[in-house]
């Protein structure tokens, strides 16, 4: 019995398991996942706790739940990985064997690697993240009665997790301010350390101006060297300051830390891979699914979709021991809340950026890409029954794994 061994039980190693085990011989193949608890959450979701659109009960389901019944699910920490003997050390002393491995761990937000963040006496006081179930949960208590002041978003450095989830959050600010009727006692400022908050020309061109018109002050190039909690301010490498009441921030997100431990793992602990099969560089019985790999694309549920559809025919060829003949584009899309009951729509890849058009039908829709509409927010809040019901068990989404031009405005040059 040949074993397969997946590290991480959450979009990308659920998605994958549930695929593979109706593609794999069960006579001949063990599927096993580790991950170290039973709590599967969905991370879009958290976005939008902190202004009531869901509650904390809508985003976590048991992981047992969404495996197919003749998986296992080992619950336990990971120590390390030994990649030339193919085991893999658990905390507790238990050693697992493999055959092929794929480490599907992901990445969280590190807020002690920059100087000052994680503060015990302001983290989740006067400074909040929300890409955590336990950072939009207490920054939902935190807004529910804040009295206003200046909010400053920032993003520490890239990759991370949804790049436009932070976008969304000013965006939603704004739109749950004015509704409260208190948008006039709020400073919105929004720090990035790229040098524009939208860095694809097409993208930038149909977003516009819609930072300045919400009244949202940018900081672009921004450099973040530590927080200075004491006086509530952001300190660059530069020395520029940012005051803040209330820090929203998007910590340096960073792999599992067995993998550096294990040899696995670059500077951010992401397993080098080769972009176009997810294979790891080092060694051909380690694939690297989701966001715990380094491709250069979008760290978003949307690209661990589109790139198991690849890896799972691939997958079958390296077991068979032939050439992989699947190529990963890096397609992703992603819907960005723009407030109000409306969203725009992004769909690109590694050579395409964003263009305007209709998705998923060319001409029709229903949504519109690069462009506001009600329809984008309606698909991106229906998109949290399709996430459960239809793509962790691996059922077909009905949508290409490759780019499709059909329906896209490509512009004149």
């Amino acid at each position: 019995m040949k074993k397969l061994l997946i590290l991480g039980g959450g979009t990308a190693g659920t998605i994958a398991a549930n695929k593979l085990v109706k593609k794999l011989d069960r006579t001949q193949w063990q599927i096993t996942v580790v991950d170290q608890d039973d709590k599967h959450h969905y991370q879009p979701g958290f976005l939008f706790i902190p202004f009531g659109t869901y509650g904390p009960d809508e985003v976590t389901k048991s992981r047992r739940r969404y495996l197919d019944d003749s998986i296992p699910l080992m619950y336990a920490e990971i120590d390390r990985v030994d990649p030339e003997a193919r085991t893999v050390a658990l905390a507790d002393g238990t050693t697992l064997d493999y055959d092929v491995l794929i480490v599907a761990t992901g990445v969280t937000p590190r807020p002690d690697q920059t100087p000052g963040m994680d503060d015990p006496d302001t983290w989740y006081d006067t400074v909040f993240d929300f890409y955590t179930y336990a950072g939009t949960t207490a920054l939902a208590k935190k807004l529910a009665d804040w009295p206003g002041g200046r909010l400053v978003v920032n993003i520490v450095e890239m990759p991370i997790k949804c790049p436009v989830a932070p976008l969304e959050f000013t965006f939603l600010a704004d739109a749950f301010f004015t509704e409260r009727g208190m948008r006039d006692k709020v400073d919105l400022v929004y720090v990035t350390p790229l040098d524009a908050a939208f860095t694809k020309p097409i993208a930038a061109k149909h977003f516009g101006d819609i930072l300045e018109r919400k009244g949202v002050s940018l900081e672009s190039e921004f450099m973040l060297e530590h927080v200075d909690t004491a006086d509530r301010k952001l300190v660059s490498y530069d020395e520029r300051e940012i005051g803040y009441d209330l820090l929203v921030t998007i910590p340096l997100n960073m792999g599992a830390d067995f993998l550096t431990r294990s040899g696995l793992g670059n500077e951010l602990n992401l397993v080098p891979v080769d972009k176009h099969t997810l294979q790891s560089k080092q060694y051909d019985s380690i694939f690297a699914l989701g966001d715990a790999n380094d491709i250069p694309a979008s760290k978003a549920g949307s690209v661990a979709h589109f790139e198991i559809d690849v890896f799972v025919d691939n997958f079958l060829e390296y077991i068979a021991g032939k050439e992989m003949t699947g190529a990963f584009d890096g397609h992703a899309n992603c819907f960005i809340e723009t407030g109000h009951g409306k969203a725009m729509l992004i769909d690109f890849n590694y050579d395409t950026e964003p263009l305007p058009g209709k998705f998923p039908v060319p001409g029709i829709g229903p949504m519109s890409l690069l462009k506001e509409t009600k329809a984008n927010h309606m698909g991106k809040l229906a998109f949290r029954w399709a996430y459960w019901n239809v793509l962790l068990p691996g059922r077909p989404m009905g949508l290409s794994a490759d780019l499709s031009m059909a329906g896209k405005q490509v512009p004149v040059s």
